[in-house]
């Protein structure tokens, strides 16, 4: 079912180890699904959400992606930032999934510490990047299945 499927995983790599990680998480999953995958690169978290309906966009054409994977790392500081870039990164996605039926897996950590973050990252831990792969999977079968009836 997932078979010729295509998904694209928008990076934050401000915190260059913690999104590594995800990525690897990420893409053994969809290489274990047989699913082919693109990377690309955003500035931070605030990014990711325009960047994905932006490929979706240009995607609905020609069908280049059936799913998103967002990853990134966002760690608490001293300031209303951290607030403001989790949230409005974590609005932005689900407003692209709601509205415009796209499959996104969300990958973007929002953690206290580094510590937490590589916990988090580790493909042989906590292994978020592939949640979000998983996530992303899932809906892009429901999404093929609901159109399929």
């Amino acid at each position: 079912m997932l078979k010729n499927k295509k998904v694209l995983l928008v990076c934050s790599p401000y915190y260059k180890k913690i999104t590594e990680n995800l990525i690897k998480g990420a893409s053994q999953i969809l290489k274990k699904n047989s699913v082919e995958f693109k990377i690309i690169d955003v500035p931070g978290a605030l990014e990711i959400a325009p960047a994905i309906k932006y490929f979706s966009e240009s995607s609905s054409k020609n069908q280049l992606f059936d799913g998103y994977v967002a990853l990134g790392c966002i760690i608490r500081g001293k300031t209303y930032h951290f607030e403001i870039v989790s949230n409005e990164s974590a609005r932005g996605l689900s407003e692209l999934t709601i509205k415009y039926s796209l499959p996104i897996g969300n990958g973007i950590l929002t953690v206290e510490n580094v510590d937490q973050a590589i916990e988090r990252s580790d493909p042989l831990k906590l292994n978020k990047g592939k949640g979000a792969a998983l996530a992303c999977l899932s809906l892009i079968k429901h999404k093929n299945n609901n159109s399929n009836e």
